[in-house]
């Protein structure tokens, strides 16, 4: 679609994203041309950083090495092995007291079931996106807390583990959702580095988060030559007064 691909490219040209956002989808339906996913993966994660090749649609036993991500996104009939798969993991999390059984409840789970979850480029997505994905680090991140304080009026939640939760906590409140992402996400997936975070933003929201992202982009870059002009004028001696920096941030190129 159009519009998608416009969007798509105001966030990766406004944020300089060097991975575009990605979108996932969820429906009981595969549209057609969509070739459905052939490989294994040992987490769902994994379908992010492969969905910036093209789109593809996966169903439950895609997923099935990942018991979590089959949790989070509440995903239709998933093989006979999911829930003692799923005990499993949740016996070895509470042993390590990495998630405790009280912590379990706080963990977003997709508020429907769907058949099929379809990834790819946002600028190529088939569908409407449930949610649309951003590999962000600092600065791009600072852009994208700044757009939603202004475009929900209030702050995104900083989620830990599991990062797929952040999807359904986005898809579920259509809210944008941050997740520094998890020790599993990022043993899979390279373009989860140490510096980047993942953010998760709603797919009813997305022209307005595009719209307030390139302005509040472009204003982070003048306003971040206006703050190292006045360093460099104050360690030179200087107590310029913000119209006097103003007034020779004007004059330069």
């Amino acid at each position: 679609m159009q519009e998608y691909k416009e969007i798509s490219s105001t966030l990766q040209e406004s944020l300089r994203l060097s991975m575009p956002p990605i979108a996932v989808s969820f429906t009981d339906d595969v549209p057609v041309g969509v070739p459905m996913f052939a490989g294994r993966v040992p987490a769902g994660c994994v379908f992010w950083e492969k969905a910036a090749e093209g789109p593809f649609a996966t169903i439950a036993a895609d997923h099935d090495l990942c018991s979590i991500g089959v949790y989070t996104h509440n995903l239709g009939s998933p093989l006979p092995k999911y829930t003692q798969e799923l005990s499993t993991v949740l016996k070895v999390l509470g042993e390590l007291e990495y998630a405790r059984p009280e912590d379990l409840s706080q963990i977003p789970v997709l508020n429907q079931a769907p058949s099929y979850v379809l990834y790819g480029p946002l600028a190529s997505a088939p569908i409407a996106p449930d949610a649309v994905l951003l590999f962000a680090h600092v600065w791009q991140s600072l852009i994208v807390t700044e757009a939603t304080q202004q475009v929900e009026l209030g702050t995104p939640p900083a989620m830990g583990r599991p990062a797929c939760a952040a999807i359904a906590q986005a898809a579920n409140s259509d809210r944008a959702a941050m997740s520094l992402g998890c020790c599993g996400a990022r043993a899979y997936i390279d373009s989860l580095s140490d510096d980047i975070a993942l953010w998760a933003l709603p797919g009813s929201k997305l022209r307005q988060y595009a719209d307030r992202i390139s302005a509040l982009a472009a204003a982070n870059q003048t306003l971040s030559k206006f703050h190292q002009l006045r360093r460099s004028e104050v360690e030179a001696g200087a107590s310029p007064s913000y119209n006097e920096s103003l007034t020779r941030l004007q004059g330069q190129p």
